[in-house]
């Protein structure tokens, strides 16, 4: 499947990526839940490698999404957590710790969305999952 650029995304998905990758985040992963019932329709996860960085990246995406008047909802998780939420209504953004990620798996929860990762540089994407079955 050819790569999707980043640029084709909606406003506050890409805002959200950048500062994920500004603040150094890894495995910088779009799920696409469209069509799942879900309460929300993408969540965006990323990997910090210390709980301190968790709080930066939250901080960082909060800040740029709310430069372009996208509103944060709730927040979830102390300072120091391995995991923390940040809802923006049809964007929910997971930010955890290395060994948060593996223990809660959402990518498994979750593995019929259609799933966008982009790499580390920020240059592209491109999709796995449950999308490249359809084709």
């Amino acid at each position: 499947m050819t790569p999707r650029k980043k640029e084709t995304l909606r406003p506050e998905l890409r805002a959200a990526i950048a500062a994920a990758q500004d603040k150094q985040a890894t495995e910088v992963t779009l799920l696409d839940l469209e069509g799942l019932g879900a309460f929300t329709s993408s969540f965006l996860l990323c990997t910090g490698f210390s709980p301190r960085q968790v709080e930066a990246i939250c901080d960082e995406i909060e800040r740029k999404l709310e430069e372009i008047g996208t509103h944060l909802l709730h927040r979830e998780g102390r300072p120091g957590a391995d995991w923390m939420l940040l809802d923006f209504g049809g964007l929910i953004v997971h930010v955890f710790t290395e060994h948060a990620r593996r223990f809660y798996d959402l990518e498994r929860l979750w593995r019929a969305a259609r799933r966008v990762e982009f790499d580390e540089s920020g240059e592209g994407s491109r999709y796995t999952g449950a999308a490249e079955a359809e084709g």
